[in-house]
């Protein structure tokens, strides 16, 4: 495994693996997994799948300030990068990982670019966390500048996300293919998160209730009307002091735009974000 910290060293590194690449049958193919660090079982199976379809695996670690709004939260992001590249080293040998400071990235200023995503941007999470897409939509452009990547790899968890991802790459004309990978449970079936580290014992388990209450949503889709989903799901997380709703959508999964009424032709998903004392959560689900 080689870890590079400067952009420019990493650039040069994977031009001459590609170019190496060139006097096979085709030229080397690199997968690229961005991730914050504080690795879990479901970044590692982005980078397994990225090692089953790529001859290059690029993952970067590194927490990024401007798709946080919340100071705070920002601060209190874990950072685990020993444990991390620990865990990375045992999955495969011959992982390329990006560890940049922050003045690799941004340079001179540490702001977002302004972009466009119309109405994805402004359902759900871009309701409640302005400028997170920007953010996002920053150092991923930066990182697909930098790394090149053929294809990159995301887990559903971050559903809204993914959609952003795939919309960057549009706008940008960029020549990747994004790459939506399931979501990783825990035994108990909260999503797995970099954030469940900062849980309680007791409160890991009682935000369980969040897996409980989507897994009942998708089992009564079709016979409950979307009121009575959203009045199901109020009173759940109602009933359990440790949790606090922040926001339940049903949406469309291509728009994700919130559902007035069910369609036949429309595949929708469910999707939540709450606190667990100060942490916050999110999670979704298909559910037809």
């Amino acid at each position: 495994m080689v870890i590079y910290s400067e952009k420019d060293s990493l650039k040069q590194a994977l031009s001459i693996r590609k170019s190496a690449g060139k006097s096979a049958s085709k030229q080397s193919q690199i997968g690229f997994v961005p991730t914050m660090g504080a690795l879990h079982f479901g970044h590692l199976s982005l980078v397994r799948k990225a090692l089953e379809e790529n001859d290059i695996v690029v993952i970067s670690i590194f927490v990024n300030p401007t798709q946080f709004n919340n100071a705070t939260d920002l601060e209190k992001y874990p950072r685990t990068i020993e444990k991390d590249l620990s865990l990375l080293e045992d999955i495969h040998k011959d992982l390329i990982v990006y560890t940049p400071p922050i003045n690799d990235i941004y340079e001179k200023e540490v702001v977002s670019k302004n972009y466009i995503f119309g109405a994805l941007e402004k359902e759900m999470e871009g309701k409640h966390r302005s400028g997170h897409f920007d953010g996002v939509g920053t150092v991923l452009s930066k990182f697909f500048d930098i790394v090149k990547p053929d294809k990159a790899y995301f887990g559903e968890k971050d559903f809204q996300q993914l959609q952003i991802v795939r919309k960057l790459v549009a706008l940008e004309n960029l020549p990747i293919e994004i790459v939506g990978c399931p979501i990783i449970r825990e035994k108990n079936g909260l999503a797995m998160s970099s954030r469940n580290k900062r849980l309680t014992e007791q409160q890991f388990e009682e935000a369980t209730i969040i897996f409980k209450t989507l897994t009942e949503v998708r089992e009564k889709f079709a016979t409950h009307s979307l009121e009575e989903l959203n009045n199901l799901v109020s009173e759940r997380l109602l009933q359990n002091p440790f949790i606090e709703l922040e926001y339940f959508e049903i949406a469309d999964e291509e728009t994700l735009k919130t559902a007035v009424q069910k369609t036949s032709d429309t595949t929708y998903r469910a999707f939540i974000a709450a606190f667990v004392g100060d942490v916050r959560l999110i999670d979704n689900m298909a559910l037809n």
